[in-house]
């Protein structure tokens, strides 16, 4: 997983104002499609965290998340009505239409 630049600037904003310091991504079950993305801040890794380092910026991945984060990249876009973190994600294979909810495949491991 990597972060673009502007991904990389805004974890730090939301590191440097909040009270935990790292942001921990996952995946949840939910919405129309199946998956949607989750950001939470963490005090600390949990067991079998997958520590990402990119740009800067240290975040955890949630174990049962990695396979289907493999490959991303996140961004961080900001439009006339909203600011968000976009996921592109080589695993999702459909979004619903809001854009809210994704499915997304496990990657391959390879061995």
């Amino acid at each position: 997983m990597t972060l673009t630049d502007a991904a990389a600037a805004r974890v730090k904003e939301i590191i440097a104002r909040g009270e935990k310091p790292y942001l921990r991504v996952g995946v949840v079950n939910g919405g129309c499609a199946g998956m949607e993305y989750v950001l939470d801040y963490a005090e600390a890794p949990e067991a079998f965290d997958e520590l990402v380092e990119d740009k800067g910026v240290s975040i955890f991945v949630k174990a049962d998340a990695v396979l289907f984060l493999l490959g991303s990249e996140i961004d961080y876009e900001t439009t006339r009505l909203a600011s968000r973190f976009v996921f592109r994600n080589p695993n999702q294979t459909d979004a619903c239409g809001c854009g809210e909810s994704v499915t997304i495949v496990p990657a391959k491991a390879e061995l």
